[in-house]
């Protein structure tokens, strides 16, 4: 069973992400090539914050056709927002059988990204549209847009403003009244800058960012932008696919009640109940 899904998810994967991988040859490709790449070997040999493993708790099951670009955890039950032009949808989905509850499809010129829950509102980022949509939380009725300068990736809150992403090593924070900038932070280990930031989630007063392209989380203090950890997730994913066709690691929430983060990736059919496992454990 697993390989006939391995193989029809390959395929899926690949052909989905064929207006993705358009999109970014035409600009940003070159800008994005100069950008520092993390590898594990640099943060598995620095000594300056520690580096976590992880252990699988359980695992749920996930839509392999849901192309994941944000997530979060409210009340027992998982948002997800997904992307690719025609396939962006916001869903609310029951994690243990992964039965979508509520769903809504974003009109097919976006390229749908980053979701976060603030004040009973959800907010959802788009790519490179410029473009960002308010939903109510219990029925979905989308009910304000609102605009930004740059890209769109990763979404969170600590609670009072909205947290941004771009792909690049900064953060912005967001007044959720007026949806401007209102302070920022660029997140930097003890070498240099830490690009590519994607999917966010607020953690016990850290932010934890998935860094796109590979499979380690970031845990960054949100007031000086120092990465205070990382999270190693090699070996997580289930099926042994090609990262460059756009299967990579994206999705993060919190689960506060276990103490436990919930984990998956673009076209996973799984996401992970994982608790950290500290240096030296």
């Amino acid at each position: 069973m697993g390989r006939k899904v391995s193989r029809w998810v390959i395929a899926l994967c690949s052909v989905l992400m064929l207006s993705h991988t358009a999109i970014e040859a035409k600009s940003g490709a070159a800008e994005r090539a100069a950008l520092r790449r993390v590898t594990r070997a640099e943060i598995w040999s620095q000594k300056e914050v520690p580096v976590f493993r992880f252990r699988v708790v359980r695992s749920y099951p996930h839509d392999p056709q849901s192309f994941t670009q944000g997530l979060f955890l409210d009340e027992g039950l998982l948002y997800e927002g997904t992307g690719l032009r025609g396939q962006s949808r916001l869903l609310r989905v029951e994690p243990a059988t992964g039965r979508v509850l509520q769903s809504v499809t974003i009109d097919a010129r976006y390229f749908g990204e980053g979701i976060a829950l603030l004040g009973g509102r959800i907010f959802q980022l788009t790519y490179r549209s410029g473009i960002g949509f308010i939903y109510d939380r219990k029925t979905f009725r989308r009910i304000g847009d609102f605009f930004y300068t740059g890209e769109g990736w990763g979404l969170t809150t600590d609670g009072r403003r909205l947290i941004m992403s771009d792909g690049t090593a900064r953060l912005h924070f967001l007044d959720p009244g007026s949806m401007e900038a209102i302070d920022g932070i660029t997140v930097r280990d003890a070498q240099a800058e830490i690009p590519f930031l994607n999917e966010l989630e607020w953690v016990a007063g850290q932010v934890y960012a998935n860094v796109w392209g590979t499979d380690f989380l970031v845990r960054i203090d949100p007031a000086t932008g120092r990465v205070t950890g990382w999270v190693d997730l090699s070996g997580i994913n289930p099926l042994p696919m090609d990262t460059s066709a756009g299967y990579v690691l994206n999705g993060i929430a919190y689960d506060a009640a276990r103490g436990h983060l919930l984990v998956t990736g673009k076209c996973w059919p799984h996401v992970f109940e994982i608790e950290l496992v500290a240096p030296g454990s």
